[in-house]
């Protein structure tokens, strides 16, 4: 806290002039409340909330504006509005001064980039939060761009990312509303995603094992990358030369079709998730394009998803369940999904559930509006507070985001339809004597563990019984509360019993013939019982 002051204090006034976190009004710092009561509202108060927390998180930078954006991804925690936002931020960090470009290449790679390359252009052609991109060209002649680090950025994001957990902490402990959606697990998360991402030997990766899951595909390209030519901070692949699909009039003056082109697009990531397990999880425009022989290319490969056969079996119950319209079913198959709040009401659940089916389970495959069934499926898991693992909101959020990028190009198309074929592969796998054989094998190892150690347990919690020294625990919570009201009602009925009998015996001194120990004592019992009353009501214990 104190190495990152100075930051901090800019993070809390950011916040303070945007008139977000109100919760820092209660925190005990006096230089966390002036920022706060400093704030200017008269023009960002006629901006909705959504878009405050848009605008601050972009003046904050790069960690920040990778908080807005992963928290994009995360409808069931901030809401759908938010959420679409949220999408809209975009870094346009300035490009390093070439002589730090090639430090940075020296650095990690140990030579000048006159060395590397035949060809090096020095002033990028994009930046983003992260980095920037160089055009370059190989002693064979192979035209590859250049993804370097900015400089200094990794230690920035460090500072920042503290800062972050320690926001996350105030908020936990000053803010009931906030508290319940974990923000100190939720910043630890991010803080491990954003981390990966500063290693660019992650994205060589996933682009390698892209490239051999598609292989036998010539419609699908990922650029090539460059091993001797990739470190932490540079990436050197091959530059992928088309239309970007941002462009579809672009696309329609080159002859393509664009409904075939939106069916292999949103195929190229069905097998992604349901063949490989493994995807692509920002199919936004910007990352596609079509290339001249019409195949499919796709760049920034940074953010995947990984589906395993725990989650493709969950995915695979709500989606069943989903079809047949059992709401029944879809309500066990959300709760198992997610994590419940204590005062869930499963019932309530079932009535919306009940209600989503209907809407959505009499619709044609043909015209079935998937990104409207995910978002109202994602609201109604967020009004019931039931918080989804990560990678299931990833998956949400990439196949919404399909959709619509699909319907870009084509606005009739519905990528229901290509689910299809992956139903019946779902019944098909749920029934092949493979998996059976899995789920015997699995609780095979159960037991037989469970025989193993059983016996081994029995016999420690027999010998502690005999040795006296077996202690049964029990964890009451919220406990300390209700002993506390319980003593204070055991006091107060007491004083009031003892100072009635104090009046009514008239002990000394007295006042026009009343005892004053006994008043005083009266008095001060009725103010105790009435704070009590009123402790109760506030907490919702009795009805008022």
């Amino acid at each position: 806290m104190v190495r990152n002051a100075g930051r901090f204090h800019e993070v809390v006034a950011v916040a303070a002039k945007y008139g977000l976190a109100p919760w820092l009004s209660n925190v005990p710092a006096d230089w966390v409340q002036r920022h706060f009561r400093s704030r200017d509202g008269r023009q960002i108060s006629e901006l909705t909330e959504p878009q405050r927390v848009r605008m601050a998180l972009a003046e904050l930078g790069t960690t920040f504006i990778k908080l807005g954006q992963i928290l994009s991804t995360r409808p069931d925690l901030v809401g759908l509005e938010m959420a679409a936002e949220l999408t809209k931020l975009q870094s346009n960090t300035p490009a390093d001064d070439p002589e730090q470009v090639v430090a940075t290449i020296q650095a990690d790679l140990g030579q000048q980039p006159d060395s590397l390359f035949r060809e090096f252009d020095p002033q990028a052609f994009a930046s983003a939060s992260i980095g920037q991109v160089h055009r370059a060209v190989l002693d064979d002649g192979t035209h590859v761009v250049v993804k370097v680090q900015h400089h200094g950025i990794e230690e920035r994001v460090q500072n920042d990312l503290e800062i972050l957990l320690q926001l996350a902490e105030l908020a936990e402990t000053y803010s009931k509303e906030l508290a319940q959606f974990r923000p100190v697990a939720t910043a630890s998360e991010f803080r491990r995603t954003l981390l990966a991402e500063l290693d660019f030997t992650r994205e060589e990766r996933n682009l390698i094992r892209f490239t051999n899951n598609f292989r036998d595909d010539p419609g699908v390209c990922f650029p090539k990358p460059h091993p001797e030519r990739c470190s932490r901070r540079v990436l050197t692949m091959d530059e992928l030369q088309g239309i970007s699909v941002a462009k579809g009039p672009l696309l329609a003056e080159a002859g393509f079709d664009m409904t075939d082109v939106a069916r292999r697009g949103a195929n190229m990531f069905l097998q992604m998730v349901f063949r490989d397990g493994f995807y692509h999880a920002d199919p936004h425009p910007g990352n596609l394009m079509v290339l001249q022989d019409a195949a499919i290319g796709v760049l920034d490969c940074g953010m995947v998803g990984r589906v395993d056969e725990e989650l493709r079996e969950q995915i695979e119950d709500l989606l069943l369940a989903a079809v047949d319209q059992d709401a029944d079913r879809l309500t066990e198959t959300v709760v198992d999904l997610g994590e419940v709040p204590p005062n869930f009401d499963r019932s309530a659940l079932r009535n919306d559930l009940v209600q989503f089916v209907e809407n959505y389970g009499t619709q044609s495959i043909d015209k079935f509006d998937l990104s409207g069934a995910l978002n109202e499926m994602t609201e109604i898991i967020r009004q019931h507070h039931i918080l989804l693992p990560s990678r299931v909101s990833l998956l949400i959020k990439m196949l919404v985001m399909l959709e619509g990028t699909s319907r870009q190009l084509s606005p009739d198309f519905s990528i229901a339809e290509l689910l299809e074929p992956y139903r019946a592969e779902m019944i098909k796998r749920r029934m092949s004597p493979q998996r059976m054989l899995r789920k015997l094998q699995s609780a095979q190892r159960d037991w037989t563990r469970l025989a193993q150690t059983f016996p081994g347990d029995i016999a420690d919690l027999m010998e502690r019984i005999r040795r006296g020294s077996f202690d049964v625990k029990l964890e009451h919570r919220r406990l300390d509360s209700i002993v506390n009201r319980l003593v204070l009602g055991i006091l107060t009925a007491a004083l009031f019993v003892g100072s009635a009998s104090l009046l009514s015996n008239q002990v000394k001194p007295l006042l026009w013939d009343t005892s004053v120990p006994g008043g005083i004592g009266a008095l001060t019992a009725v103010i105790l019982g009435f704070t009590l009353v009123r402790a109760i009501r506030h907490s919702g214990s009795i009805e008022p």
